[in-house]
């Protein structure tokens, strides 16, 4: 298992990468969530399968097509909170 928390930024807000994330997510079989920050940047948690995970880091790091994603920082995470699906907060 593995677990990540992304910080997207760039032009990531009103382009559909929230729904665009969601999907993908769902697709690889994580769980998580994905939410907009109040400075414009995306948050990402995802856990699950290594590959799935970094499947879903790469489709962050290309975004949906009207997205222009300058950076995604990618950090471990250790919290212990359960996530039963993934989906879109705030």
């Amino acid at each position: 298992m593995k677990r990540v928390l992304l910080t997207v930024k760039g032009k990531v807000q009103g382009v559909g990468y929230r729904r665009f994330t969601l999907q993908k997510a769902r697709a690889l079989g994580l769980t998580g969530y994905v939410c907009n920050l109040e400075n414009g940047d995306v948050e990402v948690l995802a856990q699950g399968a290594y590959p799935a995970v970094d499947q879903l880091i790469a489709s962050c790091e290309a975004g949906p097509f009207a997205a222009d994603v300058s950076h995604v920082l990618v950090e471990d995470d250790e919290g212990d909170e359960i996530y039963l699906d993934f989906s879109v907060t705030g």
